[in-house]
Protein backbone atom coordinates (compact mmCIF):
# COMPACT_ATOMS: atom_id res chain seq x y z
CA UNK A 1 0.00 0.00 0.00
CA UNK A 2 1.62 3.56 -0.89
CA UNK A 3 2.13 5.69 2.06
CA UNK A 4 0.17 8.66 1.32
CA UNK A 5 -2.83 6.13 1.47
CA UNK A 6 -1.90 4.61 4.12
CA UNK A 7 -1.06 8.83 6.05
CA UNK A 8 -4.78 9.19 4.69
CA UNK A 9 -6.27 6.01 6.21
CA UNK A 10 -4.51 6.59 9.37
CA UNK A 11 -5.60 10.70 9.74
CA UNK A 12 -9.04 9.12 9.16
CA UNK A 13 -8.96 7.08 11.84
CA UNK A 14 -6.98 9.26 14.35
CA UNK A 15 -10.17 12.05 13.51
CA UNK A 16 -12.69 9.31 14.82
CA UNK A 17 -10.52 8.51 17.67
CA UNK A 18 -10.23 12.74 18.75
CA UNK A 19 -14.05 12.94 18.44
CA UNK A 20 -14.56 9.72 20.50
CA UNK A 21 -12.07 11.27 23.09
CA UNK A 22 -13.96 14.48 22.75
CA UNK A 23 -17.36 12.66 22.72
CA UNK A 24 -15.99 11.07 26.21
CA UNK A 25 -15.35 14.50 28.08
CA UNK A 26 -11.70 14.65 27.68
CA UNK A 27 -10.67 18.46 27.42
CA UNK A 28 -9.61 19.59 23.33
CA UNK A 29 -6.11 19.48 24.90
CA UNK A 30 -5.46 16.34 26.42
CA UNK A 31 -7.50 14.55 23.87
CA UNK A 32 -5.65 16.15 20.86
CA UNK A 33 -1.77 14.75 23.15
CA UNK A 34 -3.49 11.28 23.44
CA UNK A 35 -4.16 11.37 19.56
CA UNK A 36 -1.12 12.63 18.68
CA UNK A 37 0.53 9.98 21.34
CA UNK A 38 -1.49 6.74 19.93
CA UNK A 39 -0.70 8.19 16.31
CA UNK A 40 3.15 8.22 17.17
CA UNK A 41 2.99 4.28 18.34
CA UNK A 42 1.50 3.52 15.25
CA UNK A 43 4.05 4.67 13.40
CA UNK A 44 6.30 3.22 15.13
CA UNK A 45 5.14 -0.02 16.04
CA UNK A 46 2.79 -0.69 12.56
CA UNK A 47 4.76 -4.15 12.06
CA UNK A 48 4.07 -5.69 15.43
CA UNK A 49 0.45 -4.57 15.67
CA UNK A 50 -1.39 -7.53 15.28
CA UNK A 51 -5.25 -6.03 15.78
CA UNK A 52 -7.67 -6.15 12.73
CA UNK A 53 -9.30 -3.09 13.59
CA UNK A 54 -6.61 -0.19 14.20
CA UNK A 55 -8.96 2.05 15.51
CA UNK A 56 -9.92 0.17 18.67
CA UNK A 57 -6.59 -0.11 18.72
CA UNK A 58 -5.79 3.70 18.66
CA UNK A 59 -8.71 4.06 21.77
CA UNK A 60 -7.17 1.43 23.39
CA UNK A 61 -3.68 3.59 23.77
CA UNK A 62 -5.14 7.03 23.64
CA UNK A 63 -7.41 6.31 26.68
CA UNK A 64 -4.45 4.50 28.30
CA UNK A 65 -2.17 7.51 27.57
CA UNK A 66 -4.89 9.60 28.74
CA UNK A 67 -5.54 7.88 32.07
CA UNK A 68 -1.56 7.46 32.34
CA UNK A 69 -1.54 11.40 32.26
CA UNK A 70 -3.94 12.10 34.43
CA UNK A 71 -2.67 9.77 37.23
CA UNK A 72 0.76 11.76 36.77
CA UNK A 73 -0.99 14.50 37.41
CA UNK A 74 -3.79 13.19 40.16
CA UNK A 75 -6.69 14.40 38.17
CA UNK A 76 -9.69 12.93 36.33
CA UNK A 77 -11.83 15.11 34.37
CA UNK A 78 -15.09 13.73 33.39
CA UNK A 79 -17.57 16.35 31.40
CA UNK A 80 -20.69 14.76 31.24
CA UNK A 81 -22.98 17.51 30.18
CA UNK A 82 -26.33 16.46 30.43
CA UNK A 83 -28.35 18.16 27.70
CA UNK A 84 -31.46 20.43 29.35
CA UNK A 85 -34.24 20.17 27.20
CA UNK A 86 -35.75 23.70 27.74
CA UNK A 87 -39.59 22.09 27.41
CA UNK A 88 -39.16 19.78 30.08
CA UNK A 89 -37.69 22.37 32.38
CA UNK A 90 -39.80 25.63 32.53
CA UNK A 91 -36.94 28.48 32.58
CA UNK A 92 -37.00 29.35 35.97
CA UNK A 93 -33.41 29.54 37.33
CA UNK A 94 -34.12 27.39 40.15
CA UNK A 95 -35.10 24.33 38.08
CA UNK A 96 -31.70 24.73 35.40
CA UNK A 97 -29.63 25.43 39.02
CA UNK A 98 -31.01 22.28 40.44
CA UNK A 99 -30.30 20.49 36.82
CA UNK A 100 -26.66 21.55 37.27
CA UNK A 101 -26.22 20.82 40.69
CA UNK A 102 -26.94 17.02 39.78
CA UNK A 103 -24.71 17.11 36.97
CA UNK A 104 -21.97 18.20 39.31
CA UNK A 105 -22.76 15.37 41.85
CA UNK A 106 -22.53 12.59 39.00
CA UNK A 107 -19.52 13.79 38.28
CA UNK A 108 -18.08 14.10 41.81
CA UNK A 109 -19.67 10.65 42.20
CA UNK A 110 -17.89 9.34 38.99
CA UNK A 111 -14.48 10.67 40.17
CA UNK A 112 -14.47 8.65 43.43
CA UNK A 113 -14.45 5.72 41.20
CA UNK A 114 -12.13 3.85 39.63
CA UNK A 115 -11.26 5.08 35.69
CA UNK A 116 -12.40 1.35 34.56
CA UNK A 117 -15.72 1.59 36.60
CA UNK A 118 -16.11 5.05 35.54
CA UNK A 119 -15.49 4.64 31.73
CA UNK A 120 -17.52 1.77 31.72
CA UNK A 121 -20.41 3.58 33.07
CA UNK A 122 -19.83 6.20 30.57
CA UNK A 123 -19.99 3.70 27.89
CA UNK A 124 -22.89 1.90 28.60
CA UNK A 125 -24.76 4.66 29.93
CA UNK A 126 -23.96 7.52 28.65
CA UNK A 127 -23.18 6.39 24.93
CA UNK A 128 -25.49 3.49 25.15
CA UNK A 129 -23.13 0.87 23.98
CA UNK A 130 -23.54 -3.11 23.67
CA UNK A 131 -21.54 -5.04 25.70
CA UNK A 132 -19.98 -6.33 22.60
CA UNK A 133 -19.46 -2.92 22.04
CA UNK A 134 -17.82 -1.84 24.82
CA UNK A 135 -15.49 -5.28 24.51
CA UNK A 136 -14.56 -4.40 21.68
CA UNK A 137 -13.51 -0.60 22.59
CA UNK A 138 -11.43 -2.03 25.68
CA UNK A 139 -10.49 -4.97 24.35
CA UNK A 140 -11.65 -6.72 27.40
CA UNK A 141 -14.02 -9.93 27.85
CA UNK A 142 -18.18 -9.65 27.60
CA UNK A 143 -17.64 -11.68 30.61
CA UNK A 144 -15.38 -9.14 32.16
CA UNK A 145 -17.13 -6.00 30.67
CA UNK A 146 -20.36 -7.52 33.33
CA UNK A 147 -18.67 -7.83 36.59
CA UNK A 148 -16.75 -4.60 36.13
CA UNK A 149 -20.02 -3.20 35.22
CA UNK A 150 -22.48 -4.43 38.36
CA UNK A 151 -18.95 -3.81 40.77
CA UNK A 152 -19.51 -0.27 38.95
CA UNK A 153 -22.88 -0.26 39.53
CA UNK A 154 -23.15 -1.25 42.89
CA UNK A 155 -20.12 1.35 44.13
CA UNK A 156 -21.76 4.27 42.53
CA UNK A 157 -25.11 3.46 44.27
CA UNK A 158 -23.45 3.11 47.57
CA UNK A 159 -21.65 6.42 47.07
CA UNK A 160 -24.73 7.74 46.28
CA UNK A 161 -26.73 6.36 48.93
CA UNK A 162 -24.38 6.46 51.72
CA UNK A 163 -23.20 10.53 51.07
CA UNK A 164 -19.79 10.91 49.65
CA UNK A 165 -19.16 14.86 50.85
CA UNK A 166 -17.19 13.46 54.43
CA UNK A 167 -15.40 11.00 52.84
Amino acid sequence: MPKNILFEELNKELNMVYRYLLSKGVPHTDAEDAVQEAAYRYLRYVDSIKSSNVRNWLIRVSINYYYDQCRKNKKYIFNVEEKINEEEIPNMPEMILLAKERIDEFNKLLLRMKPLHAELLLLKYQSNLSYAEISEVLGISNTMIKNHLFRARKKFMELYEGGYYGK
